[in-house]
């Protein structure tokens, strides 16, 4: 569950911390960062992906027992995390503002997950990504505020790429099925980097395999249960358990499908859960 801690007093917040656990904070709105649009439609540059497409290849593991796929971290060789390092700093060195959109959005999407993998390398092994606390608040430290990439001299935080470049620019939902954050509950990493001329058809694919498996939708016990993604960004799939309903009817199988219609009809009673499994994505 998500708390909007600064909203309540200090004293509640740590007796939160101290006899609730791990307090999360209200997840980061869409606000745009308008340096961040400018771009050149006649563009016809490329940026080369192909070193992350070898590093993908070579460690992540698509599992097909529990449909959730899982990265190597611990198989990654000093040769290959250097590699990794250089595709980042390439990517940095790339004037992005100068591409075209759909090369942007691509860019944006790999450097995100790059950048990620990249980050959990650094502080491996451990059970989670929000055991890295190195942003946020003394009650709720994590990961996501802390800059850890810089492009065309701006210092750029993964809540930046995420939240004040994709979303607002793009406004497509199924941003929230390409970003990886290294967990579980996450829509899977995929073994292949999006690029200009693959990312509609990968994100269409990952927003259908997220949708179809137990942790986007699952609706075969009594209480209906939605991964939290539909919760935190709920404005991003129509504001309401209606629009979620909406948005999942575009990707699910026939089986599903009928499942939400019923569920859309008041055939499931009682409340609907939202939950997200923040382990590490490692096999």
């Amino acid at each position: 569950m998500f708390v909007d801690t600064g909203k309540l007093p200090v004293a509640l917040v740590l007796l939160l911390v101290v006899f609730g656990g791990v307090v999360a904070t209200a997840a980061p709105q869409a606000e745009l960062w308008p340096r961040w649009e400018a771009h050149n439609p006649a563009s016809t540059t490329v940026v080369d992906h192909s070193d992350w497409g070898a590093f993908l290849r070579r460690y992540v593991v698509t599992d097909t027992t529990d449909g959730v796929n899982r990265l190597r971290y611990g198989a990654v060789t000093p040769s290959d995390r250097r590699a990794l390092q250089g595709y980042i700093a390439a990517l940095a060195g790339t004037e992005v503002s100068r591409l075209a959109r759909p090369e942007q959005l691509a860019y944006w999407t790999n450097l995100y997950n790059a950048v990620t993998v990249e980050l959990i390398l650094d502080h491996y092994p451990l059970n989670s990504i929000r055991d890295i606390g190195i942003s946020g608040p003394v009650y709720n430290r994590h990961p996501w505020d802390a800059p850890l990439v810089t492009v065309e001299g701006e210092e750029l935080t993964l809540n930046d790429i995420e939240h004040r470049i994709m979303r607002p620019i793009w406004q497509d939902p199924r941003i929230h099925y390409v970003v990886n954050c290294a967990s579980i509950g996450c829509p899977n990493l995929l073994p292949v980097p999006f690029t200009a001329g693959n990312w509609d058809t990968l994100a269409s694919e990952a927003a259908r395999s997220y949708v179809n498996h137990p942790r986007g939708v699952n609706l075969s016990g009594r209480r209906p249960v939605f991964s939290s993604i539909y919760d935190w960004y709920a404005a991003d799939f129509g504001g309401d358990i209606a629009g979620v309903v909406e948005h999942a009817l575009q990707y699910a199988r026939p089986a599903l499908a009928e499942e939400l219609r019923h569920f859309a009809r008041g055939g499931h009673r009682g409340r609907v859960s939202y939950e997200y499994d923040w382990n590490l994505n490692g096999d």
